[in-house]
């Protein structure tokens, strides 16, 4: 279907058919919050924060490599594993704070793709919120008829739109190479730079990737994770399949940032409509379409990928299957409110990746848990370094969030 039958062996040995899942979740990677909360730290503080992406990165790669193993060792999704082995009331818990995240995520997806349609169309933002919806389901309604390789075409697809727009614009704003590598130098400037690093790691790191990913793979190799020799190969394949797609996804947000430093630093557009306007205005009309196409084409690919994570959280859970159109009215209305009570729709958005960097210790720590578990994993349990190294991000995470209540609470 997609190759000549010797082509398709020789990738098939190769490893190559393998890979797919891990770019689905990397879109929850470059979403339209990653773009509020990158531009917003560009405009606001140049390259200051540019440690925070590369950081956030490198602990997504361990992450969604976690969150694939689980799900390849056991053949059952994260959700369905923390109703396997928690007690009922811990589940019902993370159940209920997943479905917080999953609203917050269709919050950014749906508020970005109404505010690149009113860049782009002048579609009024409520309008251009329920079009954004619109297409997310039928998306949503191609993979349920086509299945899920036609699907991860898609969705790559918009993916490579997102990546193509930044990596022009960016080159073209000239930024300095010298300042770049001195924005990885980890350092902050009051907290308000804190809750935008909270925020840029909420975008990044996102909680429903995590609970997303093993059903991504669950679904597209079913068949070869019925034995232990399936198990490795798709084991090795995801490795790969991780490391590009979070390396594409870091890319992308490292150059939403550099993007921002070079050309909207001391603008005030911290917005995406006002950064928009200001890229027009210093690199042309090019890029700026291109930044607008990019932020659509992220809107309507995130905004369907997190959908599906909902519908993935309530069967995992509760082995319920609601309907693809009513789970995707659950998230989206809350969305559409915001765009009819004329919430700041670029302030709407970085809020929402704060709550979403609330939500991922939820989904980290029982992926820890798990994944350092001979009696779940069997021989896939995790080595120590590697239980090691997740505890670390997952204390790293929890602290920032903690760091971030009591600064704000202090005003």
């Amino acid at each position: 279907m997609y190759a000549p039958a010797p082509l398709r062996r020789q990738l098939s040995r190769s490893g190559l058919l393998l890979l797919g899942p891990a770019f689905v979740a990397a879109v929850a990677y470059v979403d339209p919050g990653n773009f509020a909360t990158n531009i917003a730290a560009g405009a606001t503080y140049g390259y200051l924060l540019c440690w925070v992406v590369v950081g956030a990165n490198l602990m997504a790669v361990l992450v969604q490599y976690l969150a694939a193993k689980a799900s390849i060792a056991t053949g059952r999704t994260l959700p369905q594993l923390c109703r396997d082995h928690f007690r009922r009331s811990t589940s019902t818990g993370l159940w209920a704070q997943a479905e917080v995240v999953a609203i917050a995520t269709d919050l950014a997806e749906v508020v970005g793709g109404a505010i690149a349609l009113n860049l782009l169309f002048g579609i009024p933002l409520l309008l251009g919120g329920a079009i954004t919806g619109a297409v997310s389901f039928a998306l949503l309604i191609y993979q349920s008829k086509r299945g899920q390789r036609p699907f991860e075409a898609a969705i790559i697809g918009l993916l490579a739109v997102v990546l193509i727009g930044f990596v022009v614009s960016t080159a073209k704003s000239d930024p300095s190479a010298t300042a770049v590598v001195g924005g990885l130098v980890p350092r902050l400037d009051g907290t308000q730079s804190l809750v935008l690093a909270a925020g840029m790691l909420g975008a990044t790191v996102m909680p429903h990737a995590i609970w997303l990913h093993g059903a991504l793979v669950t679904d597209r190799h079913w068949k070869s994770i019925r034995s232990q020799e399936g198990k490795s190969r798709v084991l090795r394949a995801t490795r790969v399949d991780v490391a590009i797609a979070m390396a594409l996804a870091g890319a992308v947000n490292l150059a939403m940032v550099v993007l921002a430093a070079a050309a909207l630093k001391g603008t005030g557009a911290d917005s995406l409509d006002a950064a928009h306007i200001a890229i027009g205005d210093r690199l042309g009309q090019l890029p700026a379409l291109l930044f607008a196409l990019a932020l659509l084409a992220s809107g309507f690919a995130s905004s369907s990928v997190g959908t599906y994570a909902g519908s993935v959280i309530l069967d995992g859970f509760w082995q319920r299957r609601v309907p693809l159109a009513a789970r995707r009215l659950i998230t989206l209305v809350p969305a559409l409110l915001v765009l009819a009570i004329g919430i700041d729709p670029s302030r709407a958005l970085v809020v929402s990746q704060v709550v979403l960097s609330f939500g991922i210790p939820c989904a980290l720590w029982p992926l820890v848990r798990l994944t350092a578990s001979r009696r779940v994993m069997g021989n896939l349990v995790n080595r120590w370094a590697t239980t090691l190294a997740a505890c670390l991000v997952a204390t790293a995470v929890t602290a920032l969030n903690v760091l971030l209540i009591v600064l704000t609470i202090r005003g």
